[in-house]
């Protein structure tokens, strides 16, 4: 204990000494000894002339080459081969060599051959949107520039005050005495030689928590795990090689992720914390003394980078650290050159049909050590690897199963395959399907050459009889043999066939792994009382209460029979109840179960007691609606919505999201029903169900939860739901339904529209005149995402996962534009 103690009051000594020498270091490197003044330029060809250098000459700002052209950036001096750690306008092409970077009272501006003035740095009110659209009293004038020591380059004022430095704008890298801010991403390169955004970013949290993100993907997984409650954090890098997180208000160091320099001389090193073109963040360390670059840290172990290779394939250390992208059997590669780019099947997928057995067409091969990150769709138990890579070959949705030897469990898998990687650790077994090579056309038999035939004698009567009899005896003998050999071979498929089924369906109906159960219609009609009460009607059914006994316990649910369902075959309903089936999350009404009997199908799920947010919000003015409720279940809705999305396995668009769809536990959670019926209804009928239970489609669309996109016949998307979820935000926060005819003034009829004149008056506070205790803040912030949601155009709404971020108040939220006004026809 006492050695522990110590070594923590040691860190913490040591952190101290670090902070006031970056104060140090701070103010020295922001010394005017080494202006650059107004009408200074560079050029790419011009000798000695195309960057400015800091003081000691560590870091260069200017011109640097780039593919074909040159690009504008910062780049650390230190043989054998220089680094750049920032990059302007970093997605526009390159430029060329007749192009001029002029340091001007506006900013710095890059002048390109035939073409328009481009704003690299300026003084404007808007770090981020430069010049553009700002009065001259607005931009701040530039007086002097600096490549500061630490490699930040800044602009100054009149007053020597900076009104403009890199450090605040990272692009893949930050350096000693940078900091990561709350809200702020570091994108990585595109290659080691390209300084375009590449696919890996890396988003400090203001929770306290990086965030790594996928090629294309919006599902976050975390490099850091912060449990305690913690606001307001920023990932720093100080000048003493300490990579830690901490607290932005108080500067207090919450995590340390990294401790690189052991107080070694800041004068003779520069430390730099990378997201690198292949996902990793690393820390390196440039000594200018050795003239070498070390890595002294890095967040992942290669194989676990997220996206380090492409769908299809899998990652695999080869020597050392370095990886190697794989095809699975069954697959080539996307682009030979480009490995990490993913692999997809050497073969048709024409699909199953019922009329062949897999077994004959499909065969298993081999993986030791492999895992994948992907969740499967179906998790039973079995009792051995061969009977778990035997039960995907019956399965028509399976193409890859993982047989894990520590809990004796069977994980069957769609395709694609997603972040796949082997490692010798894992006591697992991965089988993937492949086709059976064809069978090669049958050759035509030689016929043998035969004996000419005896010459035919006379015979007698009697051997006459006695060849007919053989020849029939043996005739009926064959026959015999035929019929009992048939018989025998028709039963031994009859039971491999009903093994079969049998095993398909436990997959379907364990409730230990699957969580749906199978009921009767008899058991639902005696749960139901013969569907006595009825608690609810919409679009797909009516809804009735019961009452599951199951020993000495017994559980209240909502049983929902469907009406106007597509009549298609129990496999196909079973594979959309089993897709709904698979979604668990707090905000969502779980499936219990399902009955399938000839043309009745119904669904059970959880019973929610509290009833629909339509009869909170409209009907009764309870405790329950106050602002902070109200605030708490628009967020319940938001992760929701979320989750449908973008983190189950099968991404859901709801099409029918309204406050009557939306229903309140015991415990006044949010939690989103009907969610994946809308696949269920035929296509005619796509439009009323989209516009909601009980209603028809033409009151819908007056009452204004359908997107514009569903009348005009364009493609429908998520961005459908956005729309619908930014009225059902309105109608939270302001508690009233979004049409309301009874309405003294007639500004007040459409809720978008009075929401959007209140907001340009700078009148919120008439929104809520009836609430105690309105934070205005939070009231303007929902405000303006919810009139985000709500704009015709889908291009213009955000995505789900950044209106969560908005609402928590960790992106910035531009003006939302005036949404148009609905039609009342």
């Amino acid at each position: 204990m006492a050695s522990s103690s110590s070594s923590s009051v040691l860190v913490l000594f040591i952190l101290l000494i670090t902070l006031i020498t970056n104060n140090v270091e701070a103010k020295k490197n922001h010394s005017t000894s080494n202006l650059i003044r107004i009408g200074s330029n560079l050029t790419p060809d011009a000798l000695g002339n195309s960057s400015w250098l800091s003081y000691s000459g560590r870091f260069a700002f200017g011109f640097y080459p780039q593919g074909n052209g040159f690009a504008v950036g910062i780049q650390l001096l230190n043989p054998p081969q220089n680094t750049v750690v920032w990059t302007a306008n970093r997605d526009d092409p390159p430029v060329s060599s007749n192009s001029t970077l002029k340091l001007t009272k506006r900013g710095l501006l890059l002048q390109t051959e035939g073409g328009p003035e481009v704003t690299i740095a300026s003084g404007s009110s808007s770090e981020e949107e430069g010049t553009s659209g700002l009065e001259p009293e607005e931009v701040e004038t530039t007086a002097a520039a600096a490549m500061l020591d630490s490699g930040n380059f800044v602009l100054y004022n009149g007053t020597s005050f900076v009104i403009w430095e890199s450090f605040s704008l990272p692009t893949d890298t930050i350096l000693g005495g940078q900091d990561l801010e709350a809200g702020r991403s570091l994108v990585s390169s595109a290659s080691v030689s390209d300084h375009s955004r590449g696919p890996f970013s890396l988003t400090m949290n203001s929770n306290g928590n990086l965030l790594a993100y996928p090629p294309n993907s919006s599902a976050a997984y975390y490099l850091t795990a912060v449990t305690s409650l913690t606001e307001y954090c920023k990932l720093s890098l100080n000048m003493s090689g300490f990579l830690v997180i901490e607290n932005e208000l108080g500067g207090k160091a919450i995590q340390i992720l990294a401790n690189g320099s052991h107080l070694q001389d800041n004068q003779t090193t520069v430390y730099r914390a990378t997201l690198d073109a292949d996902g990793n963040f690393r820390l390196y360390l440039h000594s200018f003394l050795m003239a070498s670059v070390a890595i002294i840290w890095s967040a992942f172990h290669p194989c676990d980078i997220q996206g380090i290779c492409g769908f299809n394939s899998y990652c695999e250390i080869i020597m050392q650290n370095e990886v190697e992208c794989k095809c699975y059997p069954g697959f080539v590669y996307n682009n030979a050159s480009q490995k990490s780019l993913g692999c997809y099947h050497n073969f048709t997928v024409d699909g199953c049909t019922e009329d062949e057995e897999p077994r004959l067409r499909y065969k298993v091969e081999a993986l030791d050590n492999i895992w994948w990150k992907n969740h499967p769709y179906s998790v039973t138990p079995s009792q051995n690897k061969e009977d778990c890579s035997d039960s995907c070959l019956g399965d028509c949705n399976c193409w890859a199963v993982l047989y894990n030897s520590t809990d004796a469990n069977c994980r069957k898998y769609k395709i694609p395959l997603l972040y796949g990687k082997r490692n010798s650790s894992k006591p697992s077994k991965g089988y993937i399907k492949l086709l059976q090579p064809r069978n090669m056309e049958d050759t035509p038999f030689n016929t043998p050459d035969l004996p000419e035939s005896p010459t035919v004698t006379e015979s007698k009567n009697n051997s006459l009889i006695l060849i007919l009899a053989i020849s029939l005896g043996s005739i009926a003998f064959l026959c015999f043999v035929f019929a009992i050999s048939s018989f025998t071979t028709y039963m031994h498929r009859v039971h491999r066939y009903e093994k079969l089924l049998k095993d398909s369906s436990l997959a379907l109906a364990d409730p230990e792994y699957f969580t749906l159960q199978s009921f009767s219609y008899a058991e639902l009609e005696r749960a139901t009382d013969g569907f006595k009460e009825e608690i609810g009607r919409g679009t797909f059914g009516a809804v009735y209460k019961g009452t599951l006994s199951g020993g000495s316990s017994s559980k209240t649910v909502a049983v929902k029979r469907l009406e106007k369902v597509v009549d298609e075959g129990v496999r196909e309903f079973r594979a959309e109840i089993t897709t709904i089936g698979r979604t668990h999350h707090r905000n969502l009404v779980q499936l219990l179960g399902f009955c399938i009997e000839g043309s009745r199908k119904l669904l059970v799920y959880d019973y929610m007691s509290n009833g629909s947010l339509a009869d909170l919000l409209f009907k009764a003015k309870t405790m329950h609606s106050s602002w902070n409720e109200r605030v708490r279940l628009v967020f319940d809705v938001a992760k929701g919505v979320l989750y449908l999305h973008d983190e189950c396995s099968v991404h859901i668009i709801h099409s029918n999201l309204k406050p009557q769809n939306i229903l309140l536990d015991h415990t006044w959670t949010a939690k989103i029903s009907d969610f994946g019926l809308a696949r269920l209804v035929p296509n005619e009928t796509k439009i009323s169900s989209a516009t909601g239970g009980g209603m028809s489609s033409a009151e819908q669309v007056r009452r204004g939860y359908l997107a514009p996109e569903w009348q005009n016949n364009a493609l429908i998307s998520v961005k459908a739901d956005i729309y619908s979820f930014g009225i059902v935000l309105l109608e939270i926060v302001c508690c009233r339904r979004n049409i309301e005819v009874n309405i003294s003034t007639p500004d007040e009829i459409i809720l978008s529209s009075w929401v959007s004149k209140c907001f340009a008056a700078g009148e919120l506070a008439k929104l809520v005149e009836e609430d105690e205790n309105v934070d205005l803040k939070t009231l303007e912030r929902m405000v303006k995402v919810g009139l985000w949601c709500v704009q015709d155009d889908p291009a213009l709404r955000p995505f789900m996962r950044n209106v969560i971020l908005m609402l928590e108040g960790t992106m910035d939220i531009p003006v939302p534009p005036c949404p148009k006004l609905p039609s009342l026809v």
